[in-house]
Parts: C-alpha cells; sequence; structure tokens
C-alpha cells in the first residue's frame, strides 16, 4: 500500500523489450536502502524490484500494465515518481494508494498563479465509469492531490511549488498522458451499490 507521498523522481537509463513486456533499468538517490522483491511505486504503478546494481534498479511492466498506464511511453532520460510501500508505524499522510492504475487521463491546461499552478485534466468517464467527489482524492502518476471543478470526466488541481520540485509535475503540459487511480472507498461503494440494484432487479 502507498499514500501518494513522492519519495524522489528516478531517471529512466535503459528500456529493455521481452516479448510483450518492458525492463526498466532506473537510477534512483535511495537505491543502496533496496532489495529485490521491494514493491515501488512508479508514476502510480506497483512494480516490483528483480534487480539492483549500484546505483541503479531494474522493474518489469507486463503488457496489462503498458496498456493501462503512461509505462509504455516512457523514454530513456524521462523523470518518474517514486514511493516506497508504506510500512507500519509511518505517518499516513496522504490517501489510500494500492498501486493499481485505473485508467490514463490528459492533461487539458496549465495556468500559472504567481506561486502556484493550476492542471487541468480529462478523463475516459464513458467507458470507465470511474468518479470523483468535490474535494476527494485522486492519485495522478502516484501523486495524492485534492481535486475541485469536478465534472463527468474531468477535474482540477492545484500543485505547489514543493510538489513541483520534487515530482514529474514539472514535466507536464498540454496534451501529457498521466495515470490515474481513482479513490478505493469510492470504487467500493460503487460497487455495492451496482451489487444492490442488480440484485434488487433480479428479486422484483
Amino acid at each position: 500500500m502507498f499514500t501518494g507521498i513522492v519519495e524522489a523522481t528516478g531517471i529512466i537509463r535503459k528500456i529493455d523489450t521481452e516479448g510483450t513486456n518492458k525492463t526498466f533499468t532506473i537510477e534512483a538517490p535511495f537505491v543502496h536502502e533496496m532489495k529485490v522483491n521491494d514493491s515501488l511505486s512508479h508514476n502510480g504503478v506497483c512494480l516490483t524490484i528483480v534487480n539492483i546494481t549500484n546505483n541503479t534498479y531494474q522493474v518489469t511492466a507486463v503488457q496489462e500494465t503498458l496498456i493501462k498506464s503512461n509505462l509504455g511511453e516512457l523514454r530513456i532520460g524521462d523523470i518518474v515518481n517514486l514511493e516506497r510501500a508504506m510500512g507500519s508505524g509511518y505517518r499516513f499522510d496522504g490517501h489510500i494508494v494500492q498501486g493499481h492504475v485505473d485508467q490514463t487521463g490528459t492533461c487539458t491546461n496549465v495556468q500559472e498563479m504567481d506561486g502556484s499552478w493550476l492542471f487541468d485534466f480529462e478523463y475516459d468517464y464513458a467507458s470507465s465509469g470511474n468518479f470523483l467527489v468535490e474535494k476527494g482524492s485522486v492519485c495522478v502518476d502516484g501523486v495524492s492531490l485534492t481535486v475541485f471543478n469536478v465534472k463527468e470526466g474531468s477535474f482540477r488541481v492545484t500543485i505547489i511549488p514543493h510538489t513541483m520540485d520534487v515530482t514529474n509535475f514539472k514535466t507536464i503540459k498540454k496534451g501529457t498522458k498521466v495515470n490515474l487511480e481513482f479513490d478505493v472507498i469510492g470504487k467500493y461503494i460503487k460497487r455495492l451499490f451496482e451489487m444492490g440494484y442488480k440484485n434488487a432487479l433480479a428479486h422484483k
């Protein structure tokens, strides 16, 4: 489990294609603290470390992950947001993040606001049914954020200078594809209501 509080960014140093999978070699500042089989969030995608060298490590993304996220579009030199799995006894500063991307979205506008930035995003609501609530939480490329100006298939977030400095938001512009993970509590509630509605119809 993660909280959406990005610890650091990593740099893609190498990409190897193996069948339908891709293995990424990533340089990160805390490689010496990691071990093989650790779980690590990459732009909000939970991947398992399969190899470690002096200052890089490797993770493999399978076809399903590449299709549902923006990892398949990563290139050598790109920056990714990194967060290690939450340990017991840690402070819970973000929201519950599983590292299971629901779908991608697209940045539609970036506006500088004299000390902060407004980012607008759109996503395919019609086919996914994923939803947000005003002042609720969403995970964008692994970053826990509060949403506002919520509509069906779109939302806005505010990015403060610290977040801009320590994440890949500095590279996001109009047209950039991002990974979205919606609030797991909301997803469970939605599913329960759907099941209740279907059961009610079945007993009519």
